[in-house]
Order: structure tokens, then sequence, then C-alpha cells
């Protein structure tokens, strides 16, 4: 379960609050992601849920909540914080600030409140906020603090907006004037941690698209749903420690919400005990990796080796420099495990083909027969390059889906980017929609690589994948990645727990970031040590 704060630090808060913000995903990179798959929903969903909530209770009661609940984090988090300043918008999200600001005062701390909004503009439920905190004896200041020991950023919410038909990460939200973008700087540039409120002003929830008028957070605590954005792009670089609290409420069964996107679980562990005891290496499946053109053989080899360390039953390797150097491999002394074999000579019919690991250019006379005969077929690197440029190549892989054999691509940003005709900025923009728009056009299952990297198919509600670090960006993780992704395709029938091929690329994505999430302190991660921690 996600973990909650301490009893300890929740006792130091006076009787009768009752909202208990769970922590969702830590800010440190060495700690375990979330345990439990969790509904996100976009802006337009989350505002039709707050008005489905609102009609079911007593006016003021969502924001009264949301006070109260930034309010039991910020003491939970910072029980010693004397000077806390809130840093309030006009909107509805500095309402909730202005309903926090009540609680910390009477609760002894010296609360130091600037505020954009004005009692004749703001809301009716702002409004009864604002009342309350001038009640709670809380003054409006026209200027920060000089000195604080914790800002609480309650500016935006989920009200920032780029400018239109932009994806620059360069340009400031609409709604961010001269005298807010000086409140995020001096909270960015302070040494005071920041609690922001629902997430990070200026950060785009919906996207994880962040301008450099936004929040930095130590912690931030989303209401009433989660927001894509909080999870992928620039969103974990923004957010910090992300908690949550629904504020009493159920998406579903109020508003009857679908969820935008979710966020991965935890996978399941193997239950290798109820396989039969009479089980060979065929019984797990084939993998086939075709790639390591002349200088990138290194490429095809890491694949190799996360496939057989993942599980795969057998996994033969096709290098594309065979014929090309004086000398080609027929072993490999590490892993006398992994079989060579002359590519024209591999039978792709009953196999899961890794194709594209270092393939440079010599992928591409290739590419016809894997799209042609794979029974499943992983997608990346140079392959995905030379379909791109090929239309008769993507023909083809539109054409795998009639024949049920599926088909999984893993670009990053720039491959997607070369796919479907856009800019690498202009995918990052929007990952879960380009990450949807290429399943959609491919037919397939597709891995949008980066950080929070989306998981998308069409029949299934796409995934942000919660695991990772930076210490996967170094050369050669993405060739382990599709290797792992190879031997979770190939062990399917064998494991027989009732997965797609969706679900099981949903999970070995996760147990790749989650390899670099326990990878031991001070040591350096290679892809080669990688791959053979990835099981």
């Amino acid at each position: 379960m996600p973990t909650q704060p301490s009893p300890q630090l929740l006792n130091q808060a006076p009787s009768g609050l009752r909202t208990s913000p769970q922590r969702v995903l830590p800010h440190s990179e060495r700690t375990r992601a979330a345990s439990a798959a969790r509904d996100l929903h976009d802006i337009a969903a989350t505002r039709r849920i707050e008005h489905a909530s609102a009609l079911q209770l007593p006016p003021h009661t969502l924001m009264q909540r949301a006070g109260l609940s930034v309010a039991r984090l910020a003491l939970a988090l910072y029980p010693h914080a004397q000077t806390i300043w809130i840093a309030c918008g006009p909107g509805n999200n500095g309402g909730d600030g202005l309903e926090a600001a009540s609680h910390l005062q009477r609760w002894g701390k010296t609360v130091r409140l600037t505020w954009l909004g004005t009692p004749e503009r703001c809301s009716a439920d702002t409004l009864a906020s604002f009342e309350q905190a001038r009640q709670s004896g809380v003054v409006v200041a026209a200027e920060p603090p000089q000195q604080h020991d914790l800002a609480i950023d309650a500016l935006l919410g989920i009200g920032a907006s780029t400018a239109a038909n932009t994806a620059s990460t360069n340009a400031a939200p609409r709604d961010i004037d001269a005298r807010m973008a000086d409140w995020i700087a001096l909270m960015n540039q302070g040494r005071s941690p920041v609690l922001a409120v629902d997430l990070p002003s200026g950060l785009q929830a919906d996207t994880g698209l962040a301008s450099p008028h936004t929040v930095h957070a130590h912690h931030t605590l989303s209401l009433l749903t989660l927001k894509p954005g909080l999870f992928t792009a620039q969103g974990r670089d923004h957010c910090g420690d992300i908690w949550f609290d629904p504020l009493g409420c159920d998406a579903t069964a109020l508003a009857g919400e679908t969820a935008t996107a979710r966020l991965s679980a935890t996978p399941r562990a193997a239950n290798r005990a109820r396989l039969a005891h009479a089980s060979h290496k065929g019984s797990f499946g084939d993998v086939v990796v075709i790639g390591g053109a002349p200088g990138m053989g290194g490429a095809a080899l890491l694949a190799a080796s996360a496939a057989l360390h993942a599980g795969a039953g057998r996994v033969l390797v096709g290098m594309l420099d065979a014929g090309v150097t004086d000398t080609s491999i027929s072993v490999d002394a590490h892993q006398p495990e992994l079989m060579f074999r002359p590519v024209e000579s591999l039978d792709l019919r009953n196999a899961v083909a890794v194709c594209g690991c270092g393939g440079g250019d010599a992928v591409r006379r290739h590419l016809p027969r894997v799209l042609a005969t794979a029974a499943v077929a992983v997608l990346d690197a140079d392959a995905l390059n030379a379909i791109a440029q090929d239309a008769n190549l993507q023909t083809q892989l539109q054409r795998r889906a009639g024949r049920n054999q599926p088909t999984v691509l893993t670009p990053h940003p720039l491959e997607a980017a070369r796919l479907l005709g856009l800019t690498t900025p202009q995918i990052q923009a929007d990952r879960l929609a380009c990450a949807q728009q290429l399943a959609a056009r491919f037919a397939c299952t597709v891995v949008l690589k980066g950080s929070g990297s989306v998981i998308a198919a069409a029949g299934h509600v796409s995934h942000i994948n919660p695991s990772g670090n930076a210490l996967l960006a170094t050369a050669g993780t993405g060739d382990v990645l599709a290797g792992m992704i190879g031997a979770a395709l190939a062990s399917l029938a064998s494991l027989a727990e009732g997965r797609d091929t969706f679900e099981a690329v949903v999970d070995a994505v996760y147990r790749h970031g989650r390899a670099a999430d326990q990878w031991p302190p001070a040591t350096p991660l290679t892809a080669s040590a990688l791959a053979r921690r990835c099981a």
C-alpha cells in the first residue's frame, strides 16, 4: 500500500483531522515506486468529477477538505516549520491555500500569506475561505516574507494553460503574470522546502510539459484526482514526492469517469511453482535477436543477454555483420547459452523476433521477412528508423495485426517523431497522445520511452510507468528493455497467467525501471550489468 505520513507526525496535528494523504511516488530514485495501479484523469475529466462531487456535498465542502489536507500534510512533513509562506493565486487553487492558512494559523504557526485575488472577483468558495482565514487571524501581505521555513504553492494548480499551438518548453503559461513569475522564482531559488497544492504551478496537468516559470516542489499533494502530467515528461522532476487525497470522493461512482490513463502497478511475481515439472527449454519460448551491424554488435548482445536473464527458454542471435567482416561471432564465452545463427536461417514463425538493436542500415533488407513471418515482433532503434522512411514497410507493419501477429514498438522520442512526421519537442509536448497515435496508426503496442514511459495499445487504457530513474540515461539500456520485452512475450503461454501482450509489456517496462531503482548506491549502472539484473 502507498506510504502514509508516520503516526508520530500525524499525532502532532490537533484532534479531529480526518484526511490522510497517501504517498504515491517518492522522489528518491532508489525507493519503491507505486505498488498499486492508479487511475489518472486529465483536466477535463477532473472538472467533471469535481462538478459531480460538488452536487453531492454541501457547498464549500471540497475546498474545506482540500485545505485541511494541505495543512495536515504540511504539518506532518515539516512539524518544526514555524514561519510558513502560502502563495495563493486568484482561482480555486488559491482558495485551497487560503483554507490551509486558517488551519495552520490556528495550530500556532506564523502564516505569511500572499494572494493574487480579490474578494470582489473570486469564486464563492474562495471568498468563504478568505473570510475564514481573516477570522483566524491570517493577514494578507503585499510581498512574500524575507525568511520562511516552508513555502506552499497554491498559485495555479490545474489552472495553468500554455500559449496556444506551441510545443516549446520555453513558452510561459498565459496565466503566469510578472508578479506570479517573481514568486515562483523566489520559491525555486530559496532554501526552504516547497509543497505544491494539486500540482506545481506552471506544470501542465495533462502532459507534464513545463516552462522556465514552473515551480520545483519537494512535495506535491494531488487533490481529487491524479493527473497524468505528474508522472511523465518533466513532471517527476518538478513534483518531488507525490501525495494523493481523493477528498472522500469516488470518481467512478460519482461521475462514471473512466481513467484517462493508468499508473502502472508493481508486477505480479511469476508463479513458477505452478509450471509443469516436465517443462523444458521450449516451454519458455524462443527469442530471436536480429541486429548488430558492423560496429554495433554490442546492442544485439545486450538485447540477447537481457532476454536470457529475463527468462526466455532459448535465445538465438543473428548478427548483421556476419559475412561483412572477416570474422563473425560463433560463441560468446561470457554467455555461452546464446546461440548464434546466420540471419537467413533463423525460424521466426514460432519465435519472438527482437529486431533493430544496433541494426544500422543493414537491418532494412531483413525487415520484410520479419514483418511477414515473425509470430511476435519487438521493433527497436534502426528497425523503427527504416520503417519511418519506407511506406511499404509501414503497410506491412499495419497488416500484422490482421494476421494476429502482435507487434511492439519501442521508440525514444526522436524515433517516435520520425514515425509520426513530427519534431521531438512535439512528441514531448504530449507524450500520452503521441503514443496513442502511434499505436492506432500501426495497430500495435507502443512503448514511448523516457521519463514516465508511456505504454499504449488499441483497446487498452494507456499506462504511464512510474519506475526508473536517470541512471538509465546511458548507452544500451534501451536494448536491454527490448530484450526484456521479448522474453516476457515469449513466456506468455508457459506462465499461463491469462495476461495479454499489453500487460506483459507493461510489466517488462516496470521491471526494467525497478532494476535501476534498486541499483546499489555509488555503483555505476551499465547496460551489460543491467541485463543481468532484469529478472
